[in-house]
């Protein structure tokens, strides 16, 4: 006899249960984790919905020197005059655009009253023979009427901050004030950086624009409705096998009771009875243990390649 069968039931059930309420713990903690996620989402999505095409605004309107971007201002178009700083421009690497890995174009400018404010014009796929793009766009040069969309600034990848000359692993705005260097560079406003819509007069050749965010929301909100429904399936599951184990008990005292009975009266049919009953409960666990190997065989096929 098994340790799981020889012990009292009383304590299987509470083995089991305490087992589900384990479990559902877990689910709780995933499904709360998921939602987590979906309410971030959704925010974000709220954000993108309010500010993408808003009128542009002056700078100095939204944000001051040095200031962090607001999470709720991200997006939001504003309006700059000043120079493009060309001999500073870098190219960011392993930025995924259409499907590839691109190279953004960044180039600090200028404004008139000396704050220096990092765009990022667009972005060129990698050429035909060399990762580098085959051509990259010029920035206009002079006077120059840009409108960019406002987003923060980005972490170095782990990586680090390791990129060939010219180029950057990321749009890490203190990393890319120590490339710019001297006056200019401890002049780059560090708390976000503009996304090119428009430039004024426009250049004849422009970088490919940036794609507008995605509006799908995600799987979060199923993935956290899904585990919440693993958490009630295991308790379920739970309450089946104790119900199962319950009537299995049952069966067999009520079997018990009739061979004992009949015992009394005719021990030779209370025999035959009882090896009836033996074997019908042999030929039921048989039946189950088919019934298990079928279904298993059956999903196999069903995940075979076809």
């Amino acid at each position: 006899m098994s340790r799981r069968q020889s012990a009292p039931a009383a304590v299987r059930w509470t083995a089991y249960i305490s087992v589900a309420i384990v479990f559902a713990i877990a689910c709780a903690f995933l499904s709360h984790w998921q939602l987590s996620k979906n309410a971030d989402r959704t925010e974000q999505l709220a954000i993108i919905a309010e500010n993408y095409d808003t009128a542009p605004v002056a700078l100095d309107e939204l944000l001051s020197p040095g200031q962090t971007l607001p999470e709720h201002l991200k997006w939001r178009q504003v309006r700059m005059t000043g120079t493009y700083l060309t001999d500073q421009q870098l190219l960011v690497r392993n930025t995924v655009h259409d499907g590839t890995a691109a190279y953004e174009i960044i180039v600090p400018l200028r404004l008139d009253d000396g704050r220096v404010f990092l765009v990022d014009r667009g972005w060129e796929p990698p050429g035909n023979r060399q990762p580098t793009p085959d051509t990259i766009p010029d920035a206009p040069t002079g006077t120059v009427t840009v409108v960019t969309r406002l987003v923060p600034g980005q972490n170095l990848p782990s990586s680090g901050a390791d990129a060939p000359d010219g180029q950057v692993p990321s749009v890490h705005l203190p990393l890319i004030a120590d490339k710019i260097g001297g006056a200019d560079g401890a002049a780059l406003d560090q708390g976000a950086y503009g996304q090119l819509v428009s430039e004024d007069p426009a250049p004849a050749v422009m970088p490919q624009p940036f794609e507008v965010p995605s509006a799908d929301s995600g799987p979060y909100l199923s993935y956290g409705v899904q585990w919440i429904m693993f958490a009630v399936m295991g308790f379920i599951f739970i309450w089946y096998v104790i119900r199962s184990e319950r009537r299995a008990r049952r069966e067999a005292a009520e079997d018990a009771a009739a061979v004992a009975a009949l015992a009394q009266t005719d021990p030779a049919a209370a025999a035959a009875l009882e090896a009836e009953t033996s074997a019908r409960r042999i030929r039921e666990k048989r039946e189950k243990r088919r019934d298990r190997d079928s279904a298993d065989e059956d999903a196999l096929l069903d995940n075979a390649p076809r």
